[in-house]
């Protein structure tokens, strides 16, 4: 009985300690940021597109940080970036005699460039492309009608990547 209590207090405890989830960043020093908006230099243009990955960025920062986004000067760090892919491309063929295709996949790309304007941070500093997609099954529904779920999924994910590779240092 007593190493079933024991077993059962240890599974209790791996568990807990299992669903811990990062919430914070080390913005240390920070006080400001400036995100400048994302230029769309993808193949194919969505007019809002532009908008809506400089919005989520900023969304994500006012949401997970104390710090004070600003419109104009350097700040302490600084965000711009571009949009440099913006695909849709059929995937999960059904049939290889006469392959048709299953789900659509919306692809974005963007290059960012974060700046880490204080001295002792200067190595934070980074400039990397970032890449998420979404698969969506063919349900008969015109495509346009899906698009804007995907493209808001996409920057969800993409506001994370940006966010946890300048501020949480993973």
């Amino acid at each position: 009985m007593k190493i079933k209590i024991f077993a059962l207090i240890l599974l209790t405890s791996v568990l807990s300690a299992c669903s811990y989830k990062f919430s914070g960043a080390s913005t240390t020093g920070l006080k400001t940021v400036v995100i400048r908006p994302f230029e769309n230099n993808a193949p194919l243009v969505v007019p809002t597109l532009s908008n809506q990955v400089t919005e989520s960025l900023k969304t994500r920062i006012r949401n997970q940080t104390k710090l004070i986004i600003a419109t104009t000067g350097e700040g302490d760090a600084s965000f711009e970036g571009r949009i440099t892919g913006y695909e849709i491309k059929p995937v999960a063929l059904q049939n290889s005699a006469t392959p048709t295709s299953g789900a659509n996949r919306l692809t974005i790309t963007v290059s960012v460039k974060y700046k880490n304007n204080l001295k002792e941070h200067e190595k934070e500093s980074f400039e990397e492309s970032f890449t998420k997609y979404f698969d969506f099954p063919i349900t008969g529904a015109p495509i346009q009608t899906l698009l804007p779920g995907a493209i808001e999924n996409i920057n969800k994910q993409l506001s994370e990547d940006i966010f946890n590779r300048a501020f949480a240092q993973w």
